[in-house]
């Protein structure tokens, strides 16, 4: 009798998993839509999108879990299985997908980066209610980013980079109040960019490479951790609200159109530790209040080169406490090194990180190279001083090796008092 019950339920345990094997119709549709719209002769021998041939079930394992090539299927209670993701990146693939209705109603993941997708992101994206992430980066994508794509209230990251992308960023973004990471770089993108203060878990956001204009964002979450704007069309400064941001840790926004004065509170903000400003038009830089022992602190990289800064170069720079690599070059600062600056390049307190770049070419300073530097081998640290109104820089010396120093006549005319 036991040996009947056991083998009844064998029977039944098989006739389960057969059932649980078995794809939800609409996937399957699904699927071969897709397959339809991607351009035959990009499919390969041997490709994920080449064994597509639907014989067989495609979600036909026994497990409660398993892959097939491109695409990763969950059984579920009802007794079908779903298609949850659907990763082709890196494949070669071209062809246009603004037809597809990606009718996927279980999907958490669409990674099809890398490949050669062209025409415009179809709005039936936005069908993807339960996505999570969206990788459509390094494609031939192009028109403007759908509105509908704000209607995704589960997606956490958003990768449309590296496309040919235009018109400006949907303030439908606004919406997408679980998403954590946003990239857009190298894009087209125009126009200024969107108020995105809903977004409370959002903390990474790289804009870099297009075309925005307007000021710097100064509506953004104070989750944000990371922010890449670099060689886009900026103006202004950096915003106030920058205070606000508690978590804050990297901004880069080089090669922009900024100006004015650089804000003090930037170089004692609680948590950042990168600052790149470098190839904008900025003209100073407001000190904040200080005391000899040092300064308040996060910062490990500051770049300001390849600005139009005037005067000496800044005393609180060399009482940065974590600061290890700073970058002036390029610039219109003169006058003579200051001791901070030696000291903290060749032997720094306790306590203090010592400068292992410190890049000034490029400027007006003057006067004889203080000794401690000269006294530097080369690859103790990476120290820059071409291309100045230093009276001694051989270019024997490897800080001094790049260009020559400027003329006497070229630095008397920026500076008349510089001997």
């Amino acid at each position: 009798m036991a040996s009947l019950v056991s083998l009844l339920l064998l029977v039944l345990l098989l006739t389960l998993s057969l059932a649980e094997s078995k794809t939800y119709w609409g996937d399957v549709a699904a699927l071969k839509e897709f397959k339809n719209s991607v351009d035959a002769k990009s499919m390969t021998p041997g490709s994920c999108l080449s064994s597509w041939d639907f014989s067989v079930d495609p979600c036909d394992g026994l497990s409660g879990e398993t892959f097939t090539c491109g695409f990763r299927c969950d059984t579920v209670v009802s007794g079908s299985g779903r298609v949850t993701e659907l990763v082709l990146d890196q494949a070669g693939y071209s062809g246009s997908l603004s037809s597809v209705s990606f009718n996927f109603p279980h999907l958490q993941s669409l990674e099809l980066s890398g490949n050669y997708f062209s025409g415009p992101l179809p709005d039936s994206l936005s069908n993807l209610t339960r996505l999570t992430r969206l990788f459509l980066s390094g494609n031939s994508f192009s028109g403007t980013i759908p509105d509908s794509l704000g209607s995704m209230p589960l997606l956490e990251e958003l990768l449309l980079d590296n496309n040919n992308l235009n018109g400006s960023v949907p303030t439908s973004f606004n919406n997408l109040s679980s998403l954590k990471r946003l990239e857009l770089q190298l894009n087209n993108i125009s126009g200024h960019f969107p108020d995105l203060t809903s977004l409370k878990n959002l903390n990474y956001l790289d804009a870099s490479d297009n075309r925005i204009s307007g000021p710097v964002p100064s509506s953004l979450p104070g989750s944000i951790v990371q922010i890449s704007m670099r060689n886009n069309l900026l103006q202004g400064t950096i915003p106030e609200s920058f205070t606000n941001l508690a978590s804050l840790e990297v901004i880069d926004l080089s090669h922009n159109k900024l100006s004015g004065s650089i804000p003090s509170f930037i170089f004692t903000h609680q948590t950042l530790q990168q600052l790149t400003l470098s190839s904008n038009g900025f003209t100073s830089f407001d000190t904040p209040r200080y005391s000899p022992s040092g300064l308040p602190s996060e910062l490990i990289s500051v770049d300001l080169g390849n600005n139009r800064i005037r005067g000496p170069l800044p005393l609180f720079v060399g009482l940065l406490p974590k600061l290890s690599a700073l970058s002036l070059e390029n610039n219109g600062f003169s006058g003579m090194i200051p001791r901070q600056y030696v000291w903290k390049t060749v032997s720094p307190a306790s306590g203090i990180a010592g400068f292992q770049r410190l890049l000034l070419g490029g400027n007006f300073l003057f006067g004889v190279v203080p000794g401690p530097l000269m006294a530097l081998e080369p690859g103790s640290a990476n120290v820059q001083l071409a291309g100045n109104c230093f009276s001694w820089c051989p270019a024997t010396l490897f800080f001094c090796q790049g260009r020559e120093q400027r003329s006497l006549t070229e630095c008397r005319k920026f500076r008349r008092v510089i001997p």
